[in-house]
């Protein structure tokens, strides 16, 4: 018996920057979490002095008991991408994966749903997905909107500005399900845009 494929879901950045050695991909979403802008990036997005913000994903329960400031309706679906590497090549993946995701994101396994003649189904029962637990060190939680909005205009790290992290990735998730609800995601977007506009 084959050893089941390396699967890896994609919420944040592995959206529209997917890891190497893919041999399949499809969208999918998840049920009973939340995708925020509640981890700090001190070495993609932001430095050490200055950390930007970068998605991770938060049990709804859990993100409902700490975040009274967040309305933001439950009808939000966390869209992503399921990517499947070429077993050859899983090793490799998985060190590249576990460094670009070292800054406080811990792998774990969860089901894939997806629509399949009309109606929701579980698509890939146990895919790897990088989460930012509420415990690690990097995450921040709810943030007033403005406040994180501003965050994400001003900083820069390695990989390029904040706000362009924020706008290449609500720009996939609209194209990967232009039906998908997310409040959070496309709010910060209005803002920052806002700002820029404001700048000129």
């Amino acid at each position: 018996m084959s050893p089941a494929p390396f699967v890896v879901f994609g919420y944040g950045s592995l959206i529209f920057k997917p890891p190497p050695h893919v041999v399949h991909q499809v969208p999918g979403f998840l049920k009973g979490y939340v995708r925020r802008f509640a981890q700090s990036s001190h070495d993609h997005r932001g430095t050490p002095e200055d950390p930007g913000r970068v998605v991770t994903l938060v049990h709804k329960e859990d993100w409902d008991l700490f975040s009274g400031s967040d309305a933001f309706p439950d009808e939000d679906t966390v869209w992503g991408v399921a990517y499947t590497i070429d077993p050859a090549f899983e090793t490799e993946v998985r060190a590249y994966l576990d460094y670009r995701e070292k800054d406080g994101y811990t792998m774990e396994t969860m089901p894939i749903y997806g629509v399949v003649d009309g109606r929701e189904t579980i698509i890939i029962p146990n895919a790897y997905c990088y989460v930012g637990r509420k415990d690690n060190p990097s995450f921040i939680g709810s943030e007033p909107l403005p406040e994180l909005a501003h965050r994400i205009w001003i900083s820069v790290g390695p990989s390029g500005p904040n706000k362009e992290y924020l706008c290449s990735l609500a720009d996939a998730v609209r194209e990967l399900a232009p039906e998908s609800h997310d409040s959070h995601l496309f709010a910060l977007e209005n803002l920052v845009k806002a700002l820029d506009a404001s700048a000129i």
